[in-house]
């Protein structure tokens, strides 16, 4: 008998073990680029997750055997070159230990995806595509799929100081308009984004949507903006996630006063309708843990530093 062939049940012929999987389940790095001493970038070669990508979702990654799962929006997608690029803001245990071990020509230990429902594109004419320091990254794909669909884009990011500021070009070349604003005046308007949203409302009067991602009080502040014009606002939630399948229920959101997923209902809801309030005290549940991680992780790196008698 072939040593593949599985006999039919009740054939009275002992199943011959499965051949062990062969391919390597783990992800090359490509490329990798700083954008701050804090995000950097990490394009990865697989073709069949570049070639399903779609604007919105986003993969669980772990980086290494004995890491975590993290949840990470794709930020663009190629798929004749089969890659798929990442941008990464190192914040904890986790980012910051890729942050120090992700290199190119090193591998990630797994990326599952894509995951989520894709964004809703098309049906507006005008929109304004709005992106919140990380939050830059992952609304490129949708900006470029809206222009893609035949509306008029305009593309509205913020940053703290024109330092930390990427992929100007990337958006230039996609938007029909576009607006930088920066905390300190460094670069365009000096104030937060939502000053952008109102110039973009005052010279167009005919805005279909407003898209924002970035942090959770960002993204309330545009939709506290845009509410009183009636402007669809859609924005990507991504609290504490652990499977990204909806059956952890880390999760859950209140929309509308209901109960929503993010992995599985999302990543993307109407901002008019999202409780922002109990989703930021949800994301401080866990901050004392992810403390003890830092500093044990911290204090782990200082250990393998110190040399030993």
């Amino acid at each position: 008998m072939p040593e593949d062939s599985i006999p039919e049940l009740g054939s009275g012929q002992a199943p011959s073990p499965l051949r062990p999987i062969e391919e390597d389940p783990s992800v090359e790095i490509v490329e990798r680029q700083d954008f701050s001493d804090v995000t950097f970038l990490l394009k990865i070669q697989h073709p069949m997750l570049a070639r399903a990508a779609q604007p919105g979702q986003f993969v669980i990654v772990i980086s290494h055997e004995e890491g975590e799962r993290i949840p990470l929006t794709i930020a663009d997608f190629d798929r004749e070159a089969g890659t798929v690029t990442l941008v990464i803001q190192a914040v904890g245990k986790t980012t910051k230990e890729m942050q120090i071990n992700c290199q190119t020509g090193t591998r990630l230990f797994s990326v599952v995806g894509p995951m989520g429902l894709p964004s809703e594109i098309g049906g507006v004419k005008k929109v304004v595509c709005v992106g919140g320091g990380l939050g830059v990254a992952p609304v490129f794909p949708q900006a470029r799929a809206f222009k893609e669909s035949g509306a008029y884009v305009i593309g509205v990011v913020g940053f703290r100081t024109k330092e930390l500021i990427f992929w100007e070009d990337k958006f230039k070349d996609t938007c029909d308009e576009f607006i930088i604003c920066t905390d300190d005046g460094s670069a365009g308007i000096k104030g937060q984004v939502t000053l952008g949203i109102t110039a973009a409302m005052e010279q167009h009067s005919d805005i279909g949507e407003v898209v924002a991602i970035g942090p959770p009080i960002m993204m309330k502040a545009c939709a506290e903006t845009t509410r009183t014009a009636g402007i669809k606002t859609t924005v990507s939630l991504n609290p504490v996630m652990v499977d990204g399948t909806g059956m952890c229920g880390g999760c859950r959101v209140k929309v509308d006063d209901g109960i929503k997923f993010a992995c599985v209902d999302g990543p993307d809801f109407d901002g008019l309708q999202v409780d922002f309030d109990d989703l930021m005290n949800r994301l401080r549940r866990f901050a004392e843990d992810e403390k003890m991680a830092m500093e044990k992780w911290s204090e782990s790196c200082r250990a393998a530093e110190t040399p030993t008698a």
